[in-house]
């Protein structure tokens, strides 16, 4: 059991008081963005180990199955299969998807074979993972998740009085749904030329004094990325807000992007990243179509479910599995041992982790600890943890 030395990503679409004040720290200067736990190359948390402060994924390389257990080694090789953050978003992120396992792997060994080296601005596969997520809001938190339906999109082109949306909104009521939302996608991505600046404009005169949440956030977007086209392509997107312990999963091919709020977001262990605008950085139309999925089915807001003595998020993956123990003071601690590694963090209060042969760790929020696969550990306390660990794991004892 070990006390995690973080990493927090500032990246311009960050918050300069989210994050700090979660971690009880003033406001920042610069943008704060992501707080990264586990053992991902670009940033691996940090594990004292004989006294020397090491990098968690040099820590699992060196002897997977201790770290690891052996039905994680066998299923995922000898690596973390996920990471957790905690996400602070002060402005929209892009508008991303993300490949499937087969996509993934295909894409990589053809860049690789390219000679596209793995730093490259242009690449689009980093590793050959793919990289669903969850996202469980901490603050109210909104996004945009997966198309609306084609007849929602065209009435909301409609409301905006562009005329030279109406082709559009027509393609869209005509149908077969999915090749409508397909052509639409592809055409937003190279608007004609007029047509982005004709609904920054409506979107501003719509959202003044507008008590439509969608149209205000879209309204925000524009703002936040101006003169770029990958507005479009959100306006297609469902609008979606978050209460405090409500998630969403993000499977591969669902567009979606994060707009403001706090949140534990946890996700395989990879780099993956398929973008459709709101950014600066690459968007391969080509091969961003090919990964989209214009027929999957709505994203739908989740709530925990009770499975002895957490709370569970469902997902349909095994590379991660995360849950929450929300304990008052006084109640018996919850035993948290299993046969895959974990990751506890302390979102709220204050509480105590025990191990058997070591010193407990008091922690408070944005404090994390891995557990080897096997350890005894249990928590108690006043407060909220969430623990991540493998789909595959098991409970001991």
């Amino acid at each position: 059991m070990d006390l995690l030395r973080t990493t927090v990503q500032s990246y311009d679409w960050g918050s300069r008081t989210l994050l700090p004040e979660f971690l009880g720290a003033p406001p920042t200067e610069s943008p704060q963005a992501e707080l990264w736990m586990g053992a991902h190359p670009a940033a691996p948390s940090r594990v004292s180990r004989g006294g020397v402060l090491r990098p968690l994924d040099r820590v699992v390389s060196e002897d997977p199955e201790r770290e690891l257990g052996a039905g994680t080694v066998r299923r995922f090789g000898a690596r973390l299969p996920f990471l957790l953050k905690v996400l602070a978003a002060g402005a929209p992120l892009s508008v991303q998807v993300h490949p499937d396992l087969a996509q993934a792997q295909a894409g990589f060994a053809r860049e690789n074979a390219l000679g596209v080296p793995l730093d490259a601005p242009h690449r689009n596969y980093r590793d050959d993972q793919h990289k669903p997520e969850m996202i469980v809001a901490l603050t109210p938190f909104q996004g945009l998740c997966g198309f609306r339906g084609p007849a929602g999109t065209a009435d909301l082109l409609d409301s905006l009085g562009v005329s030279a949306l109406r082709p559009y909104a027509e393609r869209l009521r005509v149908g077969p749904e999915r090749q409508a939302l397909a052509e639409v996608f592809r055409a937003f991505l190279r608007p004609p030329e007029g047509l982005l600046d004709a609904v920054v404009h409506a979107l501003g005169v719509a959202a003044e004094g507008s008590a439509e949440a969608r149209v205000v956030a879209y309204d925000r977007v524009a703002r936040a990325h101006p003169g770029d086209p990958g507005l479009l392509s959100a306006l297609m997107l469902r609008y979606v807000e978050l209460g405090p312990g409500e998630a969403l999963f993000l499977g591969a091919g669902v567009p979606h992007a994060y707009l403001s709020g706090l949140g534990v977001e946890i996700m395989a262990s990879s780099d993956n990243v398929l973008r459709c605008g709101l950014t600066s950085k690459h968007v391969d139309a080509e091969e961003l179509t090919r990964v989209v999925r214009f027929d999957a089915p709505p994203t739908r807001v989740l709530t925990p479910r009770q499975e002895a003595g957490e709370e569970v998020y469902p997902a349909p993956v095994d590379d991660f599995r995360l849950s929450r123990y929300v304990l008052r003071a006084g109640e018996p601690r919850r035993r948290a041992t299993l046969d895959a590694p974990q990751i506890l963090l302390c979102t709220a209060g204050a509480l105590t982790l025990s191990s058997a042969g070591a010193e407990s760790l008091a922690v408070r929020p944005g404090q994390a600890v891995y557990v080897s696969a096997g350890a005894e550990v249990a928590v108690e306390g006043a407060g909220t943890a969430f623990r991540a660990t493998t789909g595959t794991a098991e409970p001991l004892g």
